[in-house]
């Protein structure tokens, strides 16, 4: 019975939206919506590429997501105790030179910070909180903390973790957010879904010494209660340091089965809160995190994690924080749909999160697959759901209030044609968080209704003050700039009518 009330109700969001919402009869892309794309180092992409090298794929990776109007990355970090940039408390990653503590001598999370701000994308550093070294891990540094402080990890099965029950790892990965805030203008803070560690069939994570100082009665209570004090922590610290950045978490797809859970999903799978100890309802209704995006890599059909079920699922229960959906590129465009254009489950897939009020928005899983168009994913995009631009969703729980617009537009001529110009009115900036990050420009053809709602109509996502109007474009116009703040709230616009 379920699965015919989803083919109608698909249906009908198909004949109405398609690739879009629908507003006074004409089909409409959302303004706002988290495009977003994780850029990982742990499978060893990096692994041996000189900064040149390093440097060359990630901006091709970053030009091919800009086509399609991305509009956020995560970039991995940290992935065992270690760091992608220069960290006064960490060795360089093994994942770039293959040797731990190796510097390759440039910084990547400088680079990617530069280099997405210049096409107006937010970056998220990504960091895995609790894993200190993976199975690859033939060579440690001396400057690592399982060598300074062998105390504070725990082994289990051939992988070292940073121990969740203490507070001093607490503390520690709390000192790496902050450094990293305190030294790169990143718009985010992302953890993924490796908590305590995905559990061994018959193999017990050996934390009997500390549960039992612990004096509680529930190991899975006491170990749930161990990481809620590192995501409070990590909020405060984020709060502290730079208030605009969001911190988010990536969990993994099932939160609790419904046989474990009355109100649980309909699937059969590990389990987010039972196995991994994390209680990702429980931060969302704190508001302890800014974002959520579980990890729904199955397909649609799947009988015992089904991708309707579960985006069904989570919009039903984690929507007080912007809820985005985790997309696995590789398995949408294996898993064939015929009745669909591209005979994947791809469009499908971007119909249900579209027709779901509470999903703003998506991530790739992986970039990579997404910018190299894997079977079409990206042209289906460019195509329909990704033509137009679109601004991250807003977070009026840090901040709600507008900047000031712009002081003024106006149009001047040169050798090279007409320039757009505005003035930024810094007398209205008190503090960072009214200062101006971006800027909008709009472009009305004389005689349309000026709606800032349609994101057809937005031509320039800018961090300059001004706007090159291209030579094709003739006739009579009205431009319209508005101004984006740290959080991308947005101002008034103002307008200046242009004859070309």
């Amino acid at each position: 019975m379920r699965r015919t009330l989803y083919v109608m109700c698909l249906a009908a969001a198909m004949a109405l939206v398609s690739c879009g919402t629908v507003k006074n009869g004409v089909q409409r892309s959302p303004k706002r919506e988290f495009r977003g794309a994780w850029i990982q180092a742990v499978n060893g992409r990096f692994t041996g590429m000189d900064e040149l090298l390093m440097k060359e794929y990630l901006t091709t990776m970053l030009d091919n997501l800009q086509k399609v109007n991305v509009n956020a990355v995560i970039f991995q970090v940290r992935v065992e105790g270690d760091a992608l940039y220069p960290s006064p408390y960490e060795p360089w990653s093994r994942f770039i030179t293959g040797e731990q503590g190796c510097s390759p001598g440039w910084d990547p999370l400088a680079f990617m910070v530069t280099e997405c701000h210049r096409r107006n994308m937010e970056l998220h550093a990504w960091i895995n909180p609790y894993r200190a070294r993976t199975k690859g891990t033939a060579y440690v540094s001396p400057e690592h903390p399982s060598v300074q402080s062998p105390e504070n990890f725990i082994e289990y099965q051939g992988q070292l973790y940073f121990n969740p029950a203490l507070q001093a790892n607490r503390n520690h990965i709390c000192k790496i957010v902050r450094d990293i805030l305190q030294r790169y203008d990143v718009d985010g803070l992302h953890i993924d879904d490796y908590f305590y560690p995905y559990p061994v069939k018959g193999v017990e994570f050996p934390d009997d010494k500390w549960f039992e100082m612990s004096g509680k009665s529930d190991r899975g209570e006491w170990r749930r209660e161990n990481v809620n004090h590192l995501i409070y922590q990590l909020h405060r610290t984020v709060r502290e340091v730079k208030p605009w950045v969001k911190f988010g978490v990536s969990p993994f797809g099932i939160y609790r089965n419904v046989k474990s859970w009355e109100h649980g999903s309909d699937t059969n799978g590990l389990q987010c809160y039972d196995e991994l100890n994390a209680d990702v309802l429980f931060w969302v209704e704190k508001g302890w995190v800014d974002y959520t995006i579980p990890q729904i890599y199955w397909e649609i059909g799947h009988p015992a994690a089904d991708y309707e079920e579960l985006v069904g699922w989570w919009a039903g229960h984690a929507s007080k924080r912007p809820l985005y959906i985790g997309q696995d590129v590789v398995r949408t465009v294996k898993a064939k749909d015929v009745s669909s254009r591209t005979g994947n489950q791809q469009p499908k897939k971007y119909e249900l999160q579209r027709s779901n009020a509470n999903v703003s928005g998506s991530c790739f899983w992986d970039a990579a697959s997404a910018a190299n168009n894997l079977d079409g994913y990206r042209d289906f995009l460019a195509q329909g759901y990704y033509r137009y631009p679109a601004l991250v969703p807003e977070a009026p729980f840090i901040d709600n209030k507008a900047p000031a617009k712009v002081g003024g537009v106006r149009t001047i001529k040169d050798e090279m044609g007409t320039m757009l110009l505005w003035l930024p009115n810094e007398k209205c900036v008190k503090d960072e968080m009214d200062r101006p990050s971006r800027y909008v420009v709009y472009c009305f053809p004389k005689g349309e209704r000026i709606d800032l709602d349609n994101p057809a109509r937005i031509v320039e996502i800018t961090g300059r003050t001004y706007y090159r109007i291209p030579d094709s474009l003739r006739g009579e116009h009205v431009f319209v700039v508005t101004v984006l703040d740290r959080l991308q709230n947005e101002s008034k616009g103002v307008k200046c009518k242009v004859n070309l």
